[in-house]
Formats: structure tokens, C-alpha cells, sequence
């Protein structure tokens, strides 16, 4: 039995996710990087978030901090609220290492460079 994928598409992992983080190009749209990324963060692949980065907010990004923030927690769910053409709000639900669940929403930007999708950055909602 094939794994489902952590972004809750219902699909295979090697059909869904995986493709992208082979070939970021793969991604048509800014909700299919948005998944990829959260699977990223599950499966704890550093350099395919890092590499997502838009190259403007890049430099800004520490691997360390990437992985730090990808292992002490425990992904437990994705939910997208809303996606458009640049735009996705999501929550992702996680277990700190504490024991406790926790949302994170946001409202990413997205844009697309040499036919790439890249994450630009989020706002935080409340």
C-alpha cells in the first residue's frame, strides 16, 4: 500500500509531493508548492524549503533554523483555506516538542520566476 501524502491531497506521496521536491519546476501552481513545502516540512527535506525561497528573501533564511523549525515539531495536518493565482492561506496543526498542539496560519505570497513557483514570504494571522 503506497503512502498517503502528509498534504492531505488523498493521493500518493510519490504522485503527489514527491515530484515536486524531485523537480520544484513540477509545481503548476502556488498551492501545489504551498503542499510541497508543508510535506517538506513533515518529511523534513531542508534544502527543498530552502531552495523554494524566492531568491529576493533567500539570503534572508538560515538552514539551521529551517531544520530546527522542521524537527522539534510533529506536522500533523494541513488545511487550506483559501488559494489563489500568488496567494494561499493555510493552517498547519503540529505537536511542539512540550506535547502541545499548536496553528500555524498564514498567508503566503508566491511568485513565479523561470517558469518556477518560489515562496516569497507570509503574513501570520492571528
Amino acid at each position: 500500500m503506497k503512502q498517503l501524502c502528509p498534504c492531505g491531497s488523498g493521493e500518493s506521496y510519490q504522485d503527489c509531493c514527491n515530484r515536486i521536491h524531485e523537480n520544484p519546476k513540477a509545481a503548476a501552481s502556488a498551492e501545489q508548492l504551498m503542499r510541497a513545502r508543508y510535506t517538506a516540512f513533515c518529511l523534513q527535506h531542508i534544502d527543498f524549503l530552502y531552495d523554494t525561497f524566492h531568491p529576493q528573501t533567500r539570503r534572508y533564511q538560515q538552514k539551521a533554523a529551517i531544520a530546527a523549525w522542521a524537527k522539534e515539531n510533529q506536522w500533523q495536518e494541513l488545511q487550506i483555506i483559501q488559494a489563489s493565482v500568488s496567494r494561499v492561506e493555510f493552517k498547519a496543526y503540529y505537536i511542539d516538542r512540550s506535547g502541545d498542539l499548536h496553528v500555524h496560519h498564514e498567508k503566503s505570497a508566491f511568485k513565479q520566476l523561470n517558469s518556477q513557483w518560489y515562496y516569497v514570504d507570509g503574513e501570520i494571522k492571528g
